[in-house]
């Protein structure tokens, strides 16, 4: 199995004429903290573009750092357990209420396995090993959280390959899973910038059954194509069944608020071997010269 290894990089510092973590004044006044030191300064609402900018150029650089050029994203369901937690739902269930419940568990737990095997798939083949003229392509990223998240990013950590998760702060906080490489894992306080840096670097786009969050992004991504504000990016979504359930894309064309060719903007598939062979067929980027496609 390949060894990950951080790329090396010089320790940042600060400029010969700044010391940093400068004291208060003797009377206590934060005038005299230097503007990176003094967080109720940078936490003002009139700083809010200042804060926009941090959070794009802390994710911004380490990607740079670690050559990662593309990805394919991977969204679906925070709530979809893995099957070790389905099995102990399982076990632990005693009234007929519980083993109903432990059953569905265990259905949602068979997308979390698609996804563990896809992320391995798409790290095996898809370039994230072979770093050309030092860049790295279609890494795998997800939101960097449970489910789906914690599923995708598991499948590339099987196989010692770099991934990525933009996690986000909520009410009740969103812990990064355990999978993602520590130095890709990222924290957002605002939502734009998180989804931003998600969608920039997409070569492809993998979607499992989940809820609004999941909704959101597939829509918002759908419509970047749609209008061709983003470059092309095949697009597959698992669990054709669920999906036909929840949205129907043919009323949106038979209605006409959409073109019927927006249909074909995606495809369904029911395993990972199928959606890797979806996203192939259908125009993947491969690593080095952006209009190659993989084999």
């Amino acid at each position: 199995m390949p060894v990950l290894q951080a790329p090396q990089r010089d320790q940042p510092t600060a400029p010969d004429d700044i010391e940093m973590n400068q004291p208060t004044s003797r009377n206590g006044s934060r005038s005299t903290l230097l503007a990176v030191e003094d967080t109720e300064f940078l936490l003002r609402d009139e700083m809010r573009a200042i804060r926009f900018a941090l959070e794009y150029n802390k994710a911004e650089l380490a990607l740079r750092d670690w050559g990662i050029r593309s990805t394919i994203i991977v969204f679906g369901g925070a709530r979809i357990p893995s099957p070790e937690q389905a099995a102990a739902a399982a076990e632990a269930a005693r009234t007929d209420a519980e083993k109903d419940v432990a059953a569905k568990l265990r259905q949602r737990a068979e997308f979390y396995s698609i996804a563990r095997e896809f992320g391995r798939i798409a790290s095996e083949r898809g370039g994230a090993f072979a770093p050309r003229h030092r860049w790295r392509d279609n890494v795998i990223a997800t939101g960097g959280g449970p489910g789906i998240m914690e599923a995708a990013n598991r499948g590339a950590s099987d196989i010692g390959a770099p991934s990525i998760g933009f996690n986000i702060t909520l009410p009740h906080e969103q812990v990064p899973n355990p999978y993602i490489t520590p130095e890709l894992s990222f924290r957002f306080h605002y939502f734009a910038m998180r989804k931003m840096h998600l969608a920039m670097r997409a070569n492809a786009l993998a979607i499992f059954p989940g809820g609004y969050g999941t909704m959101d992004e597939l829509f918002e991504l759908l419509t970047l194509q749609q209008t061709q504000k983003a470059p092309h990016a095949p697009i597959v979504l698992f669990g054709e069944s669920y999906w036909r359930k929840i949205v129907n894309f043919e009323a949106l064309a038979e209605e006409g608020m959409i073109s019927p060719l927006d249909l074909k903007l995606f495809e369904f598939a029911e395993t990972a071997e199928e959606g890797w062979a979806s996203l192939v067929r259908r125009g993947l980027r491969a690593p080095g010269n952006g209009g190659d496609t993989i084999g």
